[in-house]
């Protein structure tokens, strides 16, 4: 095969607790169509914002035409022919395409002819099925229209490479198959075109070749004719993690914690329809899902803040349908939730203020005139040395902890009240490996005293490692409720990409 276009050596990008990136090789050749698949986490969008100049790499080497390059900025990256779609687009919508298009160019007149502009506009939407009207305002336009509009700025500014990060995350599926002709219009023309997903179905249907990355590595690189789901699914997901706990039940405990029949939801990201999901007193039933399809949307709706439209939601025995958040948690629920800082804790008060929130009854004092506050203090260090945790600081403001701090004063606080349901949403997530260990031992023993937990993960080997069962959301549906010993990574992950429709 000719001389890659643009070739990556040993990239390395460590974040926080986190290695996205660790130590990536990957060739992009004109006059292809590279998908980058994997599952989130995976480190696909890190690699190829290293690539546009958006994140410094800690170690490694991008060339560019075979000769190395030093990309510190986007202007950098695009300066080299290399241009980036991100998932959220850069659009003003108040300007029209035109005028979106002409703060892009990398030679811009004193004065801009904007008719030249609109021409070219018109060109290149005519040769690769990119029609939008150049004189439309933006924000007028649809999400599929938008997405054009993107491409068309990275084209007339003489990109070479151009990478897709999720781009049919958005659309519509008649706007997916327009875009898999665009891109194939592009390849025809020389262009490499690099697109990130993790729908299967979409790369067998476009990509030449496929790259499959998995905890910040690559997995395995294949081309369309060695390709098959099997193959794509095994390299995304590996083989069913081991587990150390006893075999989970085989049938869903008697005493049901949580149940919700049909139970449908408007008002946040992703609309839910039609879920049946029960949680088990003594049981863990994990959520798997690629980002985006409900997790967060099914928390809410668990905890009142956004309303059922439609079926039923008990907890413990009761219709709690129409209960406030309040009540919710004053009937025993738990809840950890995906960002500490914005829906647990008050940012401005103090780690022990904090602790006390949502338990002022149990430690007011007088006729609630004062608050116990050694009590909260000994509940406080008690409940991190449960979790093996070094004390937190008593008289610091919560908005001043780092993310993994901050995660274990929302596991402390609400585990310490042994809850009968426990809504955990990515409730490792920023912790170092002991510290996520425990979290995890934490929540085997809430099961272990009779507490139904309800687990929402990204993480596959954690759902395997404590779930009882495991229920799959995948585009604000159930797609199949398994238990964890009776099945394999790769078949939940055929439930996560939409692949296949099961019950169990």
């Amino acid at each position: 095969m000719a001389e890659p276009l643009v070739a990556l050596r040993g990239i390395r990008k460590v974040f926080p607790g986190v290695v996205a990136n660790d130590g990536v090789d990957l060739d992009v050749f004109a006059g292809e169509i590279h998908a980058l698949l994997g599952e989130n986490g995976a480190g696909k969008s890190t690699l190829v914002k290293v690539l546009y100049g958006f994140h410094r790499p800690d170690a490694g080497q991008v060339s560019v035409r075979g000769v190395p390059a030093q990309i510190r900025s986007p202007h950098d990256a695009r300066r080299l022919g290399i241009g980036l779609v991100f998932q959220t687009f850069t659009l003003i919508p108040a300007m029209s395409v035109v005028e979106n298009v002409a703060l892009f160019l990398p030679r811009r007149p004193m004065r801009l002819d904007h008719r030249h502009i609109a021409r070219q506009i018109a060109e290149v939407s005519t040769r690769y099925g990119l029609a939008v009207d150049p004189w439309r305002s933006v924000g007028s336009l649809s999400i599929g229209e938008q997405q054009k509009v993107e491409i068309l700025k990275l084209l007339l500014a003489d990109a070479e490479v151009l990478v897709l990060d999720e781009p049919t995350r958005v659309l519509a599926p008649h706007e997916i198959e327009g875009l898999i002709q665009v891109m194939r219009r592009l390849r025809e023309h020389g262009y490499a075109v690099v697109f990130i997903t993790h729908k299967l179905h979409e790369v067998l249907a476009a990509a030449n070749r496929i790259t499959v990355m998995r905890r910040g590595r690559i997995a395995g690189t294949l081309q369309r004719e060695d390709a098959t789901e099997a193959a794509l699914l095994t390299l995304m997901f590996g083989t069913t993690p081991k587990t150390d706990r006893a075999a989970a039940p085989l049938v869903v405990p008697e005493g049901a914690v949580l149940e919700m029949i049909g139970v449908a939801a408007r008002g946040g990201g992703v609309p839910l329809e039609g879920i049946d999901l029960q949680v088990g007193a003594g049981e863990i039933v994990g959520i798997a899902g690629v980002s985006g399809n409900g997790q967060r949307e099914l928390g809410d709706v668990i905890l009142g803040i956004i309303p059922c439209t439609r079926g039923t939601k008990r907890l413990l025995g009761a219709d709690a349908t129409g209960w406030s958040v309040a009540r919710i948690r004053e009937h025993g629920v738990g809840f950890i939730p995906e960002d500490p800082l914005r829906m647990a804790v008050v940012p401005p008060l103090t780690v022990l203020e904090n602790m006390a929130l949502g338990a002022l009854r149990h430690y007011d004092r007088f006729g609630g005139t004062a608050l116990d506050w050694p009590a909260v203090a000994g509940d406080l260090d008690a409940a991190l040395r449960r979790l093996s945790l070094d004390a937190l600081p008593h008289h610091v403001r919560a908005g001043t902890l780092s993310g993994g701090n901050l995660q274990r004063l929302i596991l402390a606080r609400e585990l310490s009240r042994e809850p009968k349901l426990i809504v955990a949403l990515y409730p490792t997530r920023g912790l170092d490996a002991a510290a996520a260990g425990a979290a995890r031992a934490l929540l085997d023993a809430a099961r272990t005293r009779g507490a139904g937990v309800l687990l929402i993960s990204e993480d596959l080997d954690e759902l395997f490692g404590l779930a009882d069962r495991i229920a799959v959301l995948h585009r604000g549906r159930i797609t199949g409720i398994v238990r964890s010993q009776d099945t394999t990574v790769t078949e939940v992950g055929r439930l996560m990409t939409g692949l296949q429709t099961t019950y169990g």
